[in-house]
C-alpha cells in the first residue's frame, strides 16, 4: 500500500530538531545527538550520559505550536489517542508520537513519527514535562540491570504522506530490531474472515458447556450462522490459595484466582456411565458437528490465570512456578492504577520460571487441540513488563514468554491461531514474530452508555500504529443494543473479525444481516481501519465540532465510516469514561472521496479523471462526484454514524461510465465484489461494452451505470434488473447461493 514518499531531510542544527528546514524541536540539550539510520528518512534520538540505573529520564528539546497526536498507555494493557500543540500534553507512556510539521515556503506539510524502541534490556517510551520539553523514559524492569548504549533509543522519520511513513518505519525497525515482524509478513488466520461468537458479555465466568450450545444455535436459527466461536473466561480450572484476598466486582473474573490445573473444569466435563470423563474433546466434537463450526477458540491468561499458577500444587510443580510481586512503572502509576492492575499487585502472580514456560505453554496447547481446539485468545500479556525484576528485566521476560507462546501455538494449532489481548507494550508488540491479531482497545462494556464513542474512536487511532504489528481486533459487541449498528458499521470497516457477545435468544437480525452472508462469513475489508488524514489530529471525542471519518479499501471499492464521537472521554481524574456532554451538538462536515488516500490504486485505468460515485449506507442516496467537486456534505447527531462506499468511475470505449457499488444493504458493499473486467466487442458499425464481474453473497447488487443496460446475464441466465435513468442507478437481486463462498458470474451489456 502506499506510494514512493519524497524525501524529507531531518538534521539537527543550532539546538534545532529540523525536517526540511523546518523546526520540530527545539533547544535540544548537548547531551542528545542523531544517528543516521540505513534508510534516507529515518534517524535516531541517542543520549549520552554517564548516569546508570534501571530508570533514567532524559529531556530532549521544547516542542510548542505543532499539531500533535500521541497513543500513550491510559492502563497498563491499552493505549489511547490524545491530541495537543505542545509538548507538556505528551501523557507518559507515550508509545506513538506523530507531530504535523508545515512547511513555511509553501503550502505542503511534512509529518513527523516518533516511534521509541527497545535497545538491549531497556525500553523506552516518551513524555512531556512542564517545560514543553519532549522527555525520553528509558526502563529496564529489573534494579540489577543498569547499563545502557543510549544509541538508538526513538527512531524518527519524516515524509508527506503520514500511512505510507507510519508503514515504512515499522518495516525498517523490523529490519533493525529483528526481534519482530510487520503485519504483511505474518499468516493472517482464517478467521477472520468469517462471523463468530464469543461467550465473555453473554455468560461472563458462569459459560457452560450447554450456554455455548444454545448460544450458537440461537444465532444460526436467526439466519447468522457463527463459523467461529471463543469460549472466553470460567473454563480454566481455578481458585485462591492461602494467600489470597478475593479481588471481584459485577461481573468479573476473580482476579485472585491462580490455575491449578491445565484441563477444564467442573462445568465442561460429562457423567457417562458413573465416570467423570474429560468433556471437551466430546462438547467440541458435538458443536462443530452440530454446527458446522470451522474454528473453536479459547481464552486463557499469558501466565496461566489472572493470578498466574498455583505454586502449592503437584500439576503446577515441574513449572517451578514462584509468587513474585508486580511492581508497574511510575509512568503507568501515573497515568492512573485500574481495578485489575490493584488487584494482580495485592494478590501477586504466581509466575512459571521462564526456562519452563516453553513446556507450559506446550503442555496447555496440545492437550487442548487434542480436544479439537483450533486456536487462543491470550490475555493479560502486558502484566509481565511488571514482573521482570529477578529476571533479566521486563524486555528480556517478555521476549521469552512470547517465543515460547508463539512456538507453541505453532506447533499445536493451525494457520497462527492466537489473538492478543491486553498487549499494547511495546516490550510484547517489538517481540511479536508471527502472532498476527491483537485486541485494538479496552473491552466493550454494554452497561457503560459512556464508553462507545470512545471505544469506536480508541480502535481507530490505535490502529494508526497496532495496524503496523498485526491485524486490529475491534472487540465483540451486543447485536440488540441501542448502539449495535454504530458499532456494527465499525466493524465493517476496521478489517477486522467482526464477532458478538450476544446472550441467546437476545439478537436483532436487521443488524447482523448487514454484517454477516447466509454462509456465516463477512465481507472483510482489506486494510486496519484508519482515521483519515484530516483527523489525525482532531479530538473528535472531546472538541465539540469534529466527526470521525475511518477509511479502509477492498479489492474495487473505497469504503469511509463517518461517526459523531463527541460527548464522552476518558477521565484520567476518576479513572473511567466519563459523559462530559450529556447533549453534544451536531455536527457537519464534509465527505471526500480522496479520504481514502490510495483510492486512485483502484481506478480502472491510469487516465482517470478523478470522478467517482460515493454511495451512503443509510440514506440510499449515490452521489456522483467529480474531480473537481469531490466533496459530499454529511450532517451527524450525537452519536449517529453514516458509511459511504467510494468506487472510481471507468469510463468506457464508447463513452459510457461504470462504476460497480456492490451489496447496498451491507455495511461495506463493496466488499462483495471480487473481480471486475470490461469487454469491448466492435461490430458492423457499432460497439457494445461489457461489464463482467465476479460478486460474493446475496441480495440487491447495486452499481452505477451511465447509459440503461440492454441486459443483465447472472451465471448464464438472463435476469430482470430495475434502472434510475435520473441517477443511473442499477439495482437487480442476487439469490442465496447454495454453495459456501460462492462467486456469481455477472455480465452486463450496455
Amino acid at each position: 500500500m502506499g506510494s514512493a514518499a519524497v524525501t524529507a531531510e531531518l538534521s539537527l542544527t543550532d539546538g534545532k530538531l529540523l525536517v526540511s528546514g523546518d523546526c520540530i524541536l527545539t533547544g535540544i540539550h548537548d547531551n542528545i545527538f542523531l544517528t543516521q539510520a540505513q534508510t534516507k528518512n529515518g534517524t535516531f534520538i541517542g543520549v549520552k550520559s554517564d548516569r546508570r540505573g534501571s530508570r533514567a529520564v532524559f529531556p530532549v528539546g521544547k516542542l510548542k505550536g505543532l499539531r500533535v497526536l500521541c497513543l500513550y498507555r491510559f492502563k497498563l494493557w491499552w493505549m489511547t489517542q490524545l491530541t495537543g500543540t505542545r509538548g507538556r500534553v505528551i501523557p507518559c507512556e507515550t508509545q506513538f508520537l506523530m507531530v504535523e510539521v508545515p512547511n513555511n515556503t509553501s503550502q505542503s506539510v511534512n509529518y513527523v513519527v516518533l516511534l521509541p524502541i527497545l535497545e538491549g534490556g531497556f525500553r523506552a517510551v516518551l513524555q512531556g514535562n512542564a517545560n514543553d520539553e519532549l522527555e525520553i523514559c528509558l526502563e529496564s524492569g529489573d534494579p540489577s540491570i543498569q547499563e545502557y548504549e543510549g544509541r538508538r533509543l526513538v527512531y524518527v522519520a519524516a515524509g508527506p504522506d503520514p500511512f505510507y511513513l507510519i508503514e515504512n518505519s515499522v518495516k525498517y525497525l523490523e529490519t533493525h530490531l529483528q526481534t519482530f515482524c510487520h503485519r504483511d509478513s505474518k499468516e493472517m488466520p482464517d478467521m477472520l474472515n468469517w462471523f463468530g461468537w464469543c461467550t465473555w458479555d453473554a455468560f461472563y465466568t458462569d459459560v457452560t458447556a450447554e450456554g455455548v450450545k444454545n448460544g450458537i444455535q440461537s444465532l444460526e436459527k436467526g439466519g447468522a450462522p457463527p463459523k467461529f466461536v471463543i469460549i472466553d473466561d470460567g473454563w480454566q480450572s481455578v481458585g485462591m490459595d492461602a494467600t489470597s484476598t478475593e479481588a471481584k466486582f459485577d461481573d468479573t473474573a476473580n482476579f485472585a484466582n491462580r490455575l491449578t490445573h491445565i484441563k477444564e473444569n467442573h462445568k465442561f466435563r460429562k457423567e457417562n456411565g458413573g465416570s467423570t470423563e474429560t468433556g471437551f474433546s466430546q462438547i467440541i466434537t458435538e458443536i462443530k458437528d452440530q454446527f458446522a463450526l470451522k474454528y473453536v477458540y479459547i481464552w486463557h491468561a499469558i501466565v496461566g490465570y489472572w493470578g498466574g499458577v498455583n505454586p502449592g500444587l503437584p500439576e503446577m510443580a515441574k513449572y517451578e512456578p514462584e509468587i513474585v510481586t508486580a511492581v508497574p512503572s511510575p509512568g503507568v502509576e501515573s497515568n492512573g492504577v485500574c481495578f485489575v492492575l490493584k488487584s494482580i499487585m495485592k494478590n501477586r502472580v504466581g509466575l512459571v520460571n521462564p526456562d519452563k514456560v516453553n513446556a507450559f505453554y506446550n503442555n496447555l496447547h496440545s492437550y487442548l487441540a487434542s480436544a479439537g481446539i483450533d486456536g487462543v485468545k491470550v490475555d493479560n500479556q502486558s502484566i509481565l513488563e511488571t514482573l521482570g525484576a529477578g529476571f533479566g528485566g521486563r524486555v528480556q521476560l517478555a521476549r521469552k514468554y512470547h517465543e515460547a507462546l508463539e512456538a507453541s501455538v505453532s506447533r499445536n494449532f493451525k494457520n497462527n491461531s492466537i489473538i492478543s489481548c491486553m498487549s499494547h507494550s511495546t516490550d510484547a508488540l517489538y517481540s511479536a514474530k508471527k502472532a498476527a491479531v491483537i485486541r485494538a482497545s479496552d473491552d466493550f462494556f454494554p452497561r457503560d452508555p459512556a464508553s462507545h464513542t470512545i471505544h469506536v474512536a480508541s480502535v481507530a487511532y490505535n490502529s494508526i500504529f497496532l495496524g503496523e504489528f498485526m491485524q486490529p481486533d475491534w472487540d465483540m459487541f451486543h447485536s440488540l443494543h441501542p448502539m449495535a449498528e454504530y458499532h456494527g458499521a465499525a466493524r465493517a470497516i476496521g478489517g477486522c473479525p467482526i464477532y458478538v457477545s450476544d446472550k441467546p435468544g437476545n439478537h436483532d437480525f436487521d443488524v447482523l444481516k448487514k454484517l454477516v452472508l447466509y454462509d456465516g462469513s463477512t465481507l472483510r475489508a482489506k486494510f486496519p481501519g484508519r482515521p483519515t488524514t484530516d483527523c489525525l489530529f482532531s479530538d473528535p471525542t472531546r472538541d465539540g465540532k469534529s466527526l470521525l471519518k475511518i477509511w479502509n479499501m477492498n479489492d474495487f471499492t473505497g469504503v469511509i465510516g463517518v461517526f459523531n464521537c463527541q460527548g464522552a472521554s476518558w477521565c484520567r481524574d476518576s479513572i473511567s469514561n466519563i459523559i462530559h456532554n450529556e447533549n453534544p451538538e451536531t455536527i457537519s462536515a464534509t465527505v471526500e472521496s480522496t479520504d481514502v488516500p490510495y483510492i486512485r490504486s483502484i481506478a480502472n485505468d491510469s487516465t482517470w479523471n478523478g470522478n467517482c460515485i460515493m454511495y451512503s449506507h443509510k440514506s440510499g442516496k449515490l452521489n456522483y462526484v467529480t474531480g473537481h467537486n469531490k466533496s459530499v456534505a454529511i450532517e451527524l447527531k450525537a452519536r449517529e454514524y453514516e458509511v459511504f462506499t467510494v468506487v472510481p468511475v471507468a469510463q468506457l470505449p464508447d463513452g459510457s461510465a461504470f462504476a460497480p457499488i456492490g451489496l447496498v444493504n451491507m455495511f461495506n458493499s463493496g466488499g462483495a465484489i471480487k473481480q471486475v473486467h470490461y469487454e469491448y466487442s466492435k461490430e458492423i458499425n457499432m460497439g457494445t461494452n461489457y461489464v463482467c464481474l465476479r460478486v460474493r453473497g446475496s441480495g440487491i447488487f447495486g452499481a452505477y451505470v451511465s447509459v440503461k443496460p440492454k441486459r443483465l446475464v447472472i451465471d448464464d441466465e438472463d435476469e430482470e434488473f430495475d434502472y434510475d435513468e435520473n441517477s443511473g442507478f442499477l439495482t437487480f437481486n442476487l439469490r442465496v447461493p447454495e454453495m459456501e463462498l460462492y462467486e456469481w458470474n455477472l455480465k452486463i451489456e450496455l
